[in-house]
């Protein structure tokens, strides 16, 4: 697994390539609360890369939002460029309520 972040002018892009599993979701999980802790509080993952996703992968998705939801102010999370089978997994487990889809990165940046 990649991962690439880019300050934005209002949020961070952050960039996910390869496998998320048990043994890579902990990276991510590493570089999302470092960008919360720092103070962004808005992110934009961009997932066109991402050849798969475990429940670790996923469950370090949630607790970024979670975390930068109870922030004060509070951020939000949002996901670009889904592949079709993630998009899919993410409807099944119910995140397609929490998270918001963008087609692409300008959508989604555009979006803060």
């Amino acid at each position: 697994m990649e991962i690439s972040t880019n300050a934005m002018k209002r949020c961070e892009l952050v960039t996910v390539s390869g496998d998320v599993d048990s043994a890579t979701a902990p990276e991510l999980e590493e570089v999302l609360q470092k960008l919360i802790a720092s103070g962004q509080k808005n992110l934009v993952i961009n997932l066109k890369d991402v050849s798969f996703m475990s429940s670790a992968g996923l469950k370090a998705l949630i607790g970024a939002q979670m975390r930068v939801r109870r922030a004060i102010p509070s951020g939000d999370v949002v996901l670009a460029e889904v592949p079709t089978y993630l998009q899919e997994t993410l409807e099944l487990v119910g995140f397609h309520h929490v998270f918001k889809f963008y087609d692409d990165d300008v959508e989604a940046v555009g979006s803060f």
